[in-house]
């Protein structure tokens, strides 16, 4: 068994969808990246590659490359799932965190385990994902940022 943790921060912008967990959520504010800028997506990923040692994020899915400028974050979910698996690990369990001020997320929780599972090919109890703010603290409790961190256990 192996064990990996995964974090990102993306900075609240107008003109961009808000995008978590592969849902697309009502909001006047979405987050600024080279991708869709899925914060829980990306620490997922970061958390898969760090408990297979594959590097980062960064490392395979480089933001100065345009191949994936607007990507679709669920589609690099994907794909990290193939080189994990590609090692001969598979995942255990994913267990998260969603760190944002607004808007709340509790209704959208069970649809982003839905997609990350079927994404992933994995049962949706094997995911959790919990939504937490920062009591109106530093840039993301001030609205100007959400973050995202994540455990991800590993075995072969």
């Amino acid at each position: 068994m192996r064990i990996g943790i995964g974090y990102d921060i993306h900075k609240l912008v107008s003109g961009r969808d808000l995008i978590l967990g592969g849902v697309k959520i009502p909001n006047e504010l979405g987050l600024l990246g080279h991708s869709d800028a899925d914060v829980l997506i990306h620490a997922i990923i970061d958390a898969i590659f760090g408990a297979a040692a594959l590097r980062d994020i960064g490392y395979h899915y480089p933001d100065t490359d345009e191949k994936y400028k607007n990507a679709n974050s669920m589609e690099l979910l994907k794909d990290a799932c193939i080189k994990l698996n590609d090692t001969g690990y598979k995942i255990v369990n994913i267990d998260s965190n969603i760190i944002c001020q607004k808007p709340k997320l509790a209704k959208y929780i069970d649809l982003m385990r839905e997609n990350i599972a079927k994404t992933l090919g994995i049962e949706i109890n094997q995911i959790s994902i919990k939504a937490k703010t920062n009591e109106n603290m530093d840039a993301t409790g001030e609205l100007k940022a959400i973050q995202a961190q994540a455990v991800v256990l590993i075995d072969d």
